[in-house]
């Protein structure tokens, strides 16, 4: 009798043993629910946010903006600062306009689905020409450090803006300002719109050829280059991420980054 006893007791206790423990992964696992999980879903949202509404990645495709950023920089855009102020908005958050000389990130005026990056030259009321590649804004050659020329000759459209006569390639919209906005040989710039060019400046597809860019287009600025690869361009505007291109990142990651421009930020220069 003492022994099935025994047994029966022994059985009663290690059955309670399992019950016990469940009970506590139900209870440790139920205080993750509602800490750990929660401060993550907040955190998420916050995070969606951020780069939906504050900062975007966006990759620089080509070589226009050479000297500054090169085909391949990856850089985090600062969407807040040219957006829209509100009422209450303007006095919480910095909010401003665009200035001459900021480098900005706008959707193509041509082609409403692309992202372009110059720098803002022009912004209304200026008065702009180029002599012999040399800026003249509001009466005044101006000092570009940014800019580089590749070509040591002259384009007479190109270089000698807008005075000579418009070049094949140039676009409907370019024909289009310099029908309605030159003055005494000067391209002036109206309300709602900015003139950008890139540094690059003899190899920039830019103002000059497919018109002003809406200020309604602006996106932002860059802010900072957090990785830069030496990447193709072809492979930078391809809309998909091609395998070629996959595999020359996992094959070349350490050798084709350019470590040097790791975390660099991007400034604009101000231009009087």
């Amino acid at each position: 009798m003492t022994k099935r006893k025994t047994g029966q007791a022994v059985t009663a206790d290690t059955s309670q043993k399992p019950r016990g423990i469940w009970n506590r992964c139900r209870a440790l696992t139920r205080d993750v629910r509602r800490g750990f999980i929660a401060e993550w879903t907040v955190t998420i949202i916050v995070m969606l946010f951020l780069f939906t509404n504050v900062v975007q990645g966006y990759v620089i495709p080509s070589a226009s903006m050479e000297g500054s950023l090169l085909t391949g920089d990856h850089v985090f855009v600062d969407k807040l600062i040219f957006a829209p102020p509100g009422a209450i908005s303007s006095r919480l958050l910095p909010y401003r306009d665009v200035r001459r000389g900021d480098i900005i990130v706008f959707r193509d005026p041509v082609d409403i689905n692309k992202d372009l990056v110059k720098r803002a030259i022009g912004i209304p009321g200026d008065h702009i020409r180029l002599v012999n590649k040399q800026l003249i804004l509001n009466g005044h050659a101006v000092n570009e450090p940014y800019v580089q020329h590749i070509t040591p000759y002259i384009d007479q459209y190109r270089d000698n803006f807008p005075a000579a006569p418009p070049e094949l390639g140039v676009l409907q919209p370019a024909i289009a300002m310099l029908t309605g906005n030159v003055v005494n040989g000067e391209l002036v710039v109206p309300p709602g719109c900015i003139f950008a060019m890139g540094d690059n400046r003899d190899d920039s597809l830019d103002s000059r050829y497919w018109g002003f860019v809406p200020r309604r287009n602006i996106e932002g600025t860059p802010l900072v280059i957090y990785w830069s690869f030496d990447a193709p361009t072809a492979d930078l505007m391809n809309g998909n991420i091609g395998v070629d291109h996959m595999m020359d990142v996992v094959t070349h990651f350490l050798t084709k980054t350019r470590w040097s421009r790791t975390l660099k930020l991007v400034r604009g220069y101000p231009l009087q």
